[in-house]
């Protein structure tokens, strides 16, 4: 009888102890769970931090191409599509390349083709890609006080002003149209001083307002006179000849000049902005509100082939850059 129980009760003994290596089995295997679980998304986030190590694209432009609003319209869409943000940065192009100088910048927008070159033959930049033109205009009062209204040419024009001494309204802030509007005058064979010529040394709204209210004549890029309120109190007098083209150009800032630029992110910029889906974007901003597009496309080949060879340039640097590391490393080992 009691080895009857004996027996029982070692059976309960047995019955328990299975029961608790049961129960600290499971606990470990959701431990284990857990733990593999934690692992994964961690994974997860270190791969989604590897493939945009800095998302954040420092962009120094000029002033039309934001006060135009064409920027603002597409930086949600190229956002949206590649995971990066702009902080973009407007100026006169001669300030906006600055930016690129002194490192403050990752990819420039502007559109001074000299100064561009300059820019990247002093190693700032690492290729010129030219992708899209407005044009700039001669914009005055309707009465057209200088008569330049069937002038063949922006230099005639000028030079029509000049003589009149009717109001003219210069940027005068080094941006690519007061450039542009310093050339006319150098064709027109006219040295721009007196009463009559004003130095704003703003920006090209201001500047624009400037002349609608001394109701005189000024150089703009066509983009953001339309999208601007002088339009209502002056008009494209002479605008869209060969000589008035006005050219867009993006430029990578050179990593080998300034080692944080955000090479990954100027590239993938130059890369969506010459593709189909901004050229379908820049090719339809401003038709539905002026009746015509504010910036025309240059040929997608051409802009394409630059932003290959921008991106093949910058890929040998980091590369290059990568090997000098690599053999100072061996060097210091030896």
């Amino acid at each position: 009888m009691k080895n009857t129980k004996f027996k029982v009760l070692l059976a309960a003994v047995f019955a328990a102890m299975f029961a608790l290596f049961m129960v600290a089995c499971s606990s470990g295997s959701g431990s284990a769970s857990s733990a593999s679980a934690s692992a994964s998304s961690e994974s997860a986030s270190a791969s989604s931090s590897a493939a945009i190590e800095n998302p954040v694209i420092r962009i120094s432009t000029t002033t039309s191409v934001n006060d135009s609003g064409l920027l603002p319209y597409l930086q949600p869409y190229f956002e949206e599509a590649t995971g990066y943000q702009w902080e973009v940065t407007s100026a006169g192009t001669g300030a906006a390349i600055k930016k690129g100088e002194t490192g403050d910048a990752d990819a420039l927008l502007v559109h001074a083709k000299a100064s561009e070159e300059e820019f990247i033959e002093s190693g700032y930049g690492i290729e010129r890609i030219p992708f899209m033109y407005n044009y700039f205009v001669i914009v005055g009062p309707a009465d057209d006080p200088a008569g330049i209204k069937d002038c063949a040419t922006a230099a005639e024009a000028f030079k029509k002003i000049a003589d009149s001494g009717a109001t003219f309204v210069s940027r005068g802030d080094d941006s690519g149209t007061n450039k542009k509007e310093l050339q006319i005058w150098e064709a027109a064979g006219v040295t721009p001083e007196g009463d009559w010529y004003v130095n704003a040394g703003a920006g090209m709204g201001a500047t624009l307002t400037q002349a609608a209210e001394r109701q005189g004549y000024t150089l703009s890029d066509k983009g953001t006179f339309l999208s601007n309120d002088a339009k209502d109190q002056l008009q494209i007098l002479l605008g869209e000849s060969d000589d008035m083209k006005n050219t867009y150009s993006m430029i990578a800032i050179n990593p080998e000049k300034w080692p944080d630029t955000n090479i990954a992110g100027a590239n993938a910029f130059i890369e969506w902005m010459t593709g189909e889906q901004a050229a379908q974007l820049i090719a339809e901003y401003g038709v539905a509100e002026y009746g015509e597009p504010l910036f025309f496309l240059i040929e997608a080949s051409d802009s394409a082939a630059s932003a290959s060879a921008s991106a093949e340039a910058s890929s040998a640097s980091a590369s290059a850059e990568a090997s000098s590391a690599s053999a100072s490393a061996s060097s210091a080992a030896a």
